[in-house]
C-alpha cells in the first residue's frame, strides 16, 4: 500500500458536482492498493498515520500526532499511485489491485483507521470520478509505503 499524506487546513471530495465529504484541519490521505497488500500492510500504515507527529505544538514545532490532536481525516482511493512510467509515455497500472481485491482492503483500511483515529474519518467513493480540493498546511506532504516502511 502506498499513501500520500497531506496535512491540510481543509479538504473535500466532490462527485458529479456535489460535495460528498469534507473535513477541516487534519490529513488528506490518497491511498493506493496493490495485489500483494494484506491486513499487515493496513495495520502498519494505520498505526504510522495515527502516530506520526506532524501537527504543531504550542511552540510551533511539529510534535503532535493525529491521536493527540483529534484532527479529521479524509481518505481517497487512488490507483495511480502504483503507476509505472518505465516504458514509453503511457503509464501502466498493472501493479494496482483490481477492484475485487482493492475494495475489501480499502474498506478494511477505513474501518481500522476509524477504530484508531480519535476523530472523524471520511472518505470518497472507491472507483468514482472524484474532484479533490485541499488547502495544504505547511505544506506538509509525506509518502508512505507499507513495503518499504520508511
Amino acid at each position: 500500500m502506498r499513501v500520500v499524506l497531506q496535512r491540510v487546513l481543509s479538504a473535500s471530495v466532490s462527485i458529479e458536482g456535489e460535495v460528498y465529504s469534507t473535513i477541516n484541519e487534519g490529513y488528506l490521505i490518497l491511498l493506493g492498493i496493490e495485489n500483494e497488500d494484506s491486513k499487515e500492510d493496513i495495520e502498519w500504515l494505520v498505526r504510522k498515520i495515527c502516530q506520526l507527529r506532524l501537527f504543531n505544538d504550542e511552540k510551533g514545532v511539529m510534535n503532535l500526532s493525529l491521536v493527540e490532536t483529534g484532527r479529521e481525516v479524509l481518505v481517497v482511493s487512488q490507483f495511480t499511485l502504483f503507476a509505472s512510467s518505465k516504458k514509453g509515455n503511457r503509464p501502466s497500472y498493472i501493479r494496482a489491485a483490481r477492484p475485487e481485491t482493492a475494495i475489501p482492503l480499502y474498506e478494511n483500511f477505513l474501518q481500522s483507521l476509524k477504530q484508531q483515529a480519535p476523530s472523524e474519518v471520511r472518505s470518497g467513493v472507491f472507483g468514482a470520478d472524484m474532484k479533490v480540493k485541499l488547502l495544504n498546511d505547511g505544506p506538509v506532504t509525506l509518502l508512505l509505503d507499507s513495503k518499504v516502511r520508511e
